[in-house]
């Protein structure tokens, strides 16, 4: 059975028509959020109420089961006020994946290998059809880091990276650039993030690149974390 055909449509009423700026591409970004309510199917509900002015391209139980709720070509409204890599109207160019887990509100957990095997092929299936760039597939922390914190820090990033869906976290560091406070901000802010609030953003970006200790804290790590993921990534746009 192709995945297609394993999909459940549930519409909802929260949607418009994308503004697509001259010459880019309709859908740009991939993000990936979780629903951060205790149960899956009020999380649909709510996702499809016209009264919640919220909704989401897909939603992915933790058996796995796959429900669109928007077509891929409208306009959802999951992103939010928002900020990647200079842009700010995020739900005009994304195509936004809730995916069920209570949150740190409501008992945070691992996502079962159910859920992410489903994950992998639907954000596969996608990348492929809208050319999405890995570096564009982010979690709702990155572009909203002082408002969100999912998918957070037990989402399975690595495994999306290990297909090559999302960009990976290095496995051999280069050494620690010694940047100061405001260096690592403008590096950061380079890379993609809002640094408004600058512990804010490191947190988030440690959700998604040094999961293990999210403490906001520009230390070491993170800062050899940040800068070999930019030599790399410069390496990689070179050969593309």
């Amino acid at each position: 059975m192709s995945l297609a055909d394993e999909i459940e449509w549930r519409p909802s009423p929260n949607y418009n028509v994308r503004v697509v700026p001259e010459g880019k591409a309709p859908i740009r970004h991939l993000i990936l959020h979780y629903t951060g309510m205790q149960v899956a199917e009020e999380a649909v509900a709510w996702l499809t109420n016209p009264e919640s002015g919220v909704s989401s391209h897909y939603f992915v139980h933790e058996d796995g089961r796959i429900v669109q709720m928007v077509e891929e070509m409208d306009r959802a409204w999951h992103a939010g006020k928002s900020r990647w890599r200079g842009e700010e109207d995020l739900n005009s160019s994304s195509i936004g994946i809730e995916i069920q887990n209570p949150g740190h509100e409501w008992g945070y957990r691992p996502f079962p290998d159910e859920q992410m095997r489903s994950v992998l092929r639907l954000a596969s299936t996608l990348c492929v059809r809208h050319r999405i760039d890995r570096a564009n597939v982010i979690g709702h922390s990155d572009i909203a880091p002082t408002r969100k914190e999912d998918p957070g820090e037990l989402f399975d990033w690595p495994r999306l990276a290990m297909h090559r869906i999302a960009l990976a976290r290095p496995e051999k560091l280069l050494a620690d650039p010694g940047w100061g406070d405001g260096a690592f901000g403008l590096a950061l802010e380079r890379f993609g993030y809002d640094i408004a609030d600058l512990p804010a953003a490191t947190r988030a970006f440690q959700r998604h690149f040094r999961q293990q200790n999210v403490d906001g804290i520009v230390d070491g790590e993170t800062r050899a974390v940040l800068f070999t993921l930019q030599v790399l990534e410069e390496q990689r746009l070179q050969q593309s």
